[in-house]
């Protein structure tokens, strides 16, 4: 993915990078005239009536009033494939609210393992334990999506955090939501077999980077879903068989969607309608 187009100072953020590169004050007047629409796939809620159009939900539920305050502190960022931006027990120095871009949050496992345990696209904020005012992340964030996302001091974070009513009470559901995903995400490990997590894994981050084809090697995939290679192997070789997905090079293609759905276990769903209801 390409590098986003630097805003304009003192302009509201958008991923656009058309917009972007209109001056403040004719952006302005073109605001009236653009309306945010409810994006197919990973089911984005509409931002507040009257406020610039944020991708990341967490930001798109603040009022106008208060976004247009919390800009200045708000850097937008691209990260790439591969980024790490905490290593564990390493300082959170700024939080992310992803725009179009995929966290994962791993654990690790001994010297040489992690384990996926999470993942953050756009429906919410990489740094969650400054939510609770702890400063020291517990997991790595890795970046195995490029693309944007708005970042802030860990600083300003706080000052934010404590006068910002909208935003802890989307920070506080977000909460709850990632808290199930990673319970769910332990029982899927544990119980469900290789064809079916794999499967779980290939919606949620198809969801989240709003795309059918992503970069992934099996040696990456292992480490998300802690299996050893072969298991990744034959694991995608059965999808790949039943023309689901299409693996080569590198790179997954999701062939057929519902096909997907009805090879993945009953994780993906319970925690998408989580996230969907808690988004309507």
């Amino acid at each position: 993915m390409g590098s986003n187009s630097m805003r304009v100072a003192n302009q509201p953020s958008t991923a656009n990078p058309q917009l972007a590169a209109v001056p403040p004050p004719a952006y302005q007047r073109r605001l009236t005239g653009l309306k945010p629409v409810r994006l197919t796939m990973g089911s984005i809620s509409r931002p507040a009536a009257n406020q610039p159009s944020s991708v990341n939900h967490l930001l798109a539920a603040v009022p106008r009033q208060t976004y247009q305050r919390m800009l200045p502190g708000l850097k937008p960022v691209h990260l790439t494939y591969g980024q790490v931006l905490y290593e564990p027990a390493g300082q959170i120095e700024h939080v992310y609210f992803p725009n179009n871009c995929l966290v994962s949050l791993l654990t690790a496992v001994d010297k040489n393992r992690t384990l996926e345990v999470g993942m953050v696209g756009y429906e919410g904020m990489v740094g969650m334990p400054m939510v609770l005012g702890i400063g020291v992340s517990a997991v790595r964030a890795l970046v195995q999506g490029s693309g944007t996302a708005m970042r802030m001091t860990a600083a300003r974070f706080r000052a934010e955090f404590k006068q910002n009513l909208p935003l802890q009470r989307a920070l506080f559901r977000y909460t709850h939501l990632l808290m199930a995903q990673v319970s769910q995400t332990a029982a899927c490990n544990r119980f469900h077999r290789a064809e079916a997590r794999l499967a779980r894994w290939l919606l949620m981050t198809g969801d989240r980077l709003h795309s059918n084809e992503f970069r992934l090697t099996h040696e990456f995939l292992s480490h998300m879903l802690g299996l050893r290679r072969v298991g990744v192997t034959r694991a995608a070789s059965d999808l790949e068989r039943k023309k689901i997905i299409d693996y080569s090079r590198g790179k997954i293609r999701i062939l057929d969607r519902k096909g997907l759905e009805a090879a993945a276990c009953t994780c993906y769903r319970i925690v998408k309608n989580l996230q969907d209801g808690m988004q309507a």
